[in-house]
């Protein structure tokens, strides 16, 4: 099996997309994921779900935990409002050489190793420079358990 074949159409964002919006399209079309693109459309990056979350966390939650517990639930729960003025790019990764990019020839094994090695819960399908789609960690786990 190739990456072609498990490839699906998948949305795509630009660095200067507005990061709450970034989260809406993750939260409305359930997705682990986002391709980010330059403005020719060629894949620069892949923005995973818990990176959209690192930027709205508080930085003192980040470096301990248990300092999540003390704030107040009203304040919990509006956490997503730190997003309010911040842009994709602040939550790229700034390693470049890790973009989880695939030929639409690469196999299943292939897949699993750059998601693996990259982190990323999705590979971004490029032919002649050419986003065609992305494979998903799911679409992956689903063909891989079916066999």
């Amino acid at each position: 099996m190739h990456a072609r074949a498990l490839l699906s159409d998948f949305p795509t964002v630009t660095p200067d997309t507005p990061v709450i919006e970034a989260a809406r399209l993750l939260a409305d079309q359930d997705l682990p994921g986002l391709i980010v693109v330059d403005g020719a459309g060629r894949p620069v990056s892949i923005l995973p779900g818990p990176q959209v979350l690192r930027l709205a966390v508080p930085e003192y939650c980040l470096d301990d935990p248990a300092l999540a517990r003390v704030v107040d639930e009203a304040h919990a729960d509006r956490f997503l409002d730190a997003l309010a003025d911040r842009q994709v790019s602040a939550a790229l990764p700034r390693d470049k050489r890790k973009l989880p990019i695939a030929d639409p020839d690469a196999t299943v094994l292939e897949l699993a190793a750059l998601m693996a090695r990259t982190h990323s819960p999705l590979v971004a399908v490029v032919e002649d420079g050419r986003l065609l789609g992305a494979v998903t960690l799911q679409a992956l786990m689903d063909w891989l358990i079916a066999q």
